[in-house]
């Protein structure tokens, strides 16, 4: 087959695309000298392949390598191994940790005296084991998420009964009320030795469930968080003015991060700092600051009421926990337009998508003139990740845009795929794609082999980290 239509088939049954039989079934129908475009429409034809985009995305980079190389192995000499049939795997068995108290039914309390004494001695234990949260819902087994896995604490379902006893006994009255009226409810738990839980409770058709996020008992560093590049960061923060955002996906760090920066200007600078967040989940007290957290729901409606307020109390810093709607992101980019320095969180991937998701919530009408403001305005955007370690614990992977000339320009021209290549070149001024973050972590030994490679973003780079590995560990499988 031809080199561009190997590299197709090798990239493809890697990514997971489609499977390599098929691959081998055009082969032989289509001959050795079909072309690449040829070869990729028979695939979605015989529905061998449904991802589109992603197809042609490859093809694309396919072409391209070809120019250059062939494939590290010829996907069309490879055996395929023949797979017997299995049994429908059982249900993974619980591994209770030491000291989790025991969760099957027979042993639940029944009163709520008694059952918030075990969800204190739950949540302790789950502390203790170094999980990052506890699940309890009814219809299902309880869990706590231990390195992003799923360690499960019960081999029973929990009841409807059970899951609401254990989550409502340790609310207040009033939030119970709030509870009730809303079926939705986001607070924080404060409980014995410094120790806090981000708690969000719902119902659904089994009953009700409860996510209680652990919180850190103290403040961290941007150094403990694991930023390599304080200098960069520190810089940011030092600003008068301007938009700093922080962004990454559900459960990548953001709180931790936003508040290490609280606390970093806490200390080195003597400000109003105004901060709004929904609950406050790591407290903080005035240092060189004066420092004042607002709740959302207890200390104000909502973000964009809290922020209009702010703009009446002679702050110099705004810390908004999210951004999330219209009204709250137009007004943090005109107070860091008018001598605020204004940072905020949002759940993006990256720097491009930052740009577009901040833009894709005005009107189309609005989108020139918020773009206009926005290249005015930013400052720098950290986009994050958490991702497992070898030590058992989790690593900081980010990205750092620094808003420059260039970066200014395309936004001011709606071009933020040129983004990336801006990132790249600015390694100088401190800039990084967050697969050289990876790959710092990778050579400093701090993740794995097998997590590197599926964590990467780049094909060209996880191609070039296969081979780098190869060569160090000639016993190398790919998995």
């Amino acid at each position: 087959m031809k080199r561009d239509i190997k590299w197709l088939v090798y990239l493809g049954v890697e990514q997971e695309l489609f499977e390599l039989q098929p691959c081998l079934d055009l082969k032989q129908s289509l001959g050795e000298e079909v072309d690449i475009v040829a070869f990729a429409e028979a695939l979605l034809e015989q529905k061998a392949c449904t991802d589109f985009d992603g197809l042609q995305t490859l093809v694309e980079q396919a072409y391209g390598l070809a120019q250059a190389d062939t494939p590290p192995d010829d996907p069309f000499q490879r055996k395929i191994a023949v797979v017997e049939e299995t049994k429908e795997e059982e249900p993974e068995q619980a591994i209770i940790p030491e000291g989790m108290p025991d969760l099957s039914t027979a042993n639940l309390p029944t009163d709520e005296t008694a059952a918030a004494d075990f969800m204190r001695k739950l949540l302790q234990a789950c502390h203790e084991m170094g999980a990052s949260d506890l699940h309890l819902s009814a219809g299902a087994r309880p869990f706590a998420r231990h390195t992003r896995n799923l360690s499960y604490l019960s081999d029973e379902n929990l009841t409807d009964e059970a899951s609401e006893l254990l989550n409502l006994s340790l609310l207040s009255d009033d939030l119970k009320k709030r509870f009730t009226d809303r079926q939705d409810l986001d607070f924080a738990l404060p409980l014995g030795k410094g120790e806090r839980y981000r708690v969000n409770l719902m119902c659904h058709k089994e009953g009700i469930a409860g996510t209680y996020r652990l919180i850190p008992n103290k403040v961290p560093t941007l150094s403990e968080v694991g930023f390599d590049d304080l200098e960069r960061i520190k810089k940011l923060l030092s600003y008068n003015n301007g938009l700093i955002l922080v962004t990454g996906p559900v459960g990548s760090g953001k709180t931790v991060t936003l508040a290490a920066m609280m606390d970093e200007i806490n200390r080195t600078r003597n400000d109003h700092v105004i901060a709004v967040e929904e609950p406050i989940e790591i407290v903080q007290d005035s240092k060189e600051c004066h420092l004042t957290q607002r709740e959302v729901g207890r200390h104000t409606k909502s973000f964009s009421s809290a922020l209009k307020g702010a703009l009446r109390q002679d702050p110099d810093i705004i810390v908004i926990g999210e951004m999330r709607d219209l009204e709250t992101i137009e007004m943090a980019i005109s107070a860091s337009e008018t001598g605020h320095l204004v940072i905020g969180t949002l759940h993006t991937a990256d720097a491009a998508n930052t740009l577009n998701r901040v833009l894709d919530v005005f009107p189309a009408s609005q989108q020139t003139q918020i773009r206009i403001m926005l290249s005015h305005a930013l400052r720098g955007i950290i986009c994050q990740n958490l991702i497992p370690a070898v030590d058992g614990g989790m690593a900081l992977a980010y990205e750092l845009l620094i808003c420059n000339t260039a970066v200014r320009a395309l936004i001011h021209e709606n071009k933020p795929e040129g983004l990336v290549n801006v990132m790249e070149t600015g390694a100088s001024e401190g800039m990084r794609v967050m697969d050289k973050s990876i790959l710092s972590l990778w050579e400093k030994d701090i993740i794995s082999d097998k997590v590197a490679l599926s964590s990467l973003k780049s094909d060209m780079k996880r191609h070039q980290l296969r081979e780098l590995i190869k060569l160090q560990r000639p016993t190398y499988a790919h998995e």
